[in-house]
């Protein structure tokens, strides 16, 4: 399993090589995001969003053009606001430094398992959802309404996917974070209410997302 860390800190980037070729990991490291863009591929990217020649957010939606590789955000800004920007913009977890190895591990361990999911799921062709007018394909991981295309990111196409495929039924708050985030951070209740905002703005006036207040959500054609 391939690591790609993204770090322009030469202790803590040592720290991070060490701890992770220690787990067992083949592990890439680099300082700038030219040459995390020309970097060989990787199951993970654990990215630093504070990096000398880029801004992290930018970076992280390149990387997120790879839709195979699963992409954390290892950085110091912890505020709210930064952890929804780093996932509205593609990362799969987002972890505050300072942070703990064992933890960084199992959030690690946590991305593997839902991306291993996708990947079975993509190989097993699974057959596209069609709700009115949106059409996804779970296995290109595309998404259209009608002739227009859906820019999602990753989370943004799997919450999506999960509503579509029991379209007007309820699914409850608490599945829809445990299938989609794994519920793997403390803040995933307020990134759910994130996500479900910016898939209103792409979605339009065809299809909607209602709120079934104390339980959960619901797709159905408007």
């Amino acid at each position: 399993m391939r690591i790609l860390v993204v770090e322009d800190d030469d202790r803590v980037a040592r720290g991070l090589v060490t701890a992770l070729r220690s787990a067992s990991f083949d592990v890439h490291r680099v300082a700038t995001a030219e040459r995390a863009l020309s970097a060989p591929p990787a199951d993970v990217v654990l990215l630093d969003l504070g990096l000398p020649d880029a801004d992290g957010i930018d970076l992280l939606r390149r990387l997120r053009e790879r839709p195979q590789t699963a992409i954390i955000a290892v950085t110091a800004r912890g505020e709210e606001r930064e952890r929804v920007r780093g996932l509205r913009a593609g990362a799969d977890d987002y972890v505050v430094k300072p942070f703990g190895v064992a933890e960084l591990l199992a959030r690690i361990d946590a991305v593997l398992r839902r991306t291993r999911v996708a990947r079975a799921e993509a190989t097993d062709a699974a057959p596209t959802v069609d709700v009115g007018a949106l059409t996804l394909d779970p296995g290109t991981r595309e998404a259209r309404m009608g002739e227009r295309d859906l820019h999602l990111t990753r989370k943004e196409f799997d919450l999506l996917t999960l509503l579509a495929s029991r379209s007007s039924s309820v699914v409850a708050r608490d599945q829809i974070l445990d299938q989609v985030w794994g519920a793997s951070w403390e803040a995933s209740s307020r990134t759910l209410d994130t996500h479900i905002a910016s898939l209103r703005a792409k979605l339009g006036s065809a299809v909607r997302i209602r709120t079934v207040r104390g339980v959960g959500y619901l797709l159905d054609e408007a």
